[in-house]
């Protein structure tokens, strides 16, 4: 959970829930977002696998899977579609050079 905050404070003045397709916000790729351009979906999936590791049980399971589907959802239908038409070319050197959940896992290519 600490790590979730951390990403969020990263993110700054750039920090939304959702997006708003009007909205211009600046990319964020200092701190957390170095590393990976999901930081705060990241953390929030491995709390939910700590949680699930803690009561494993099939509601846990379960959540830990609808979870996984959502943010991978958002990620690749909502947020990255957004910042690339936002920050063009920027957003493509961006992820081609950073992960998407993991470190070096997940870079787009050209």
């Amino acid at each position: 959970m600490a790590a979730t905050s951390a990403a969020q404070t990263n993110m700054g003045a750039s920090w939304r829930v959702g997006v708003d397709a009007g909205e211009r916000t600046t990319l964020v790729t200092g701190g957390l977002f170095a590393h990976v351009r999901n930081p705060v979906f990241t953390a929030m999936v491995l709390t939910a696998v700590g949680l699930a590791l803690m009561v494993p049980n099939p509601v846990s399971l379960l959540a830990l899977a609808c979870l996984v589907v959502a943010v991978r959802l958002q990620v690749r239908v909502v947020e990255e579609p957004y910042l690339k038409a936002v920050h063009g070319a920027a957003y493509e050197a961006y992820a081609a050079r950073t992960g998407r959940f993991l470190p070096g896992v997940g870079r787009r290519t050209a």
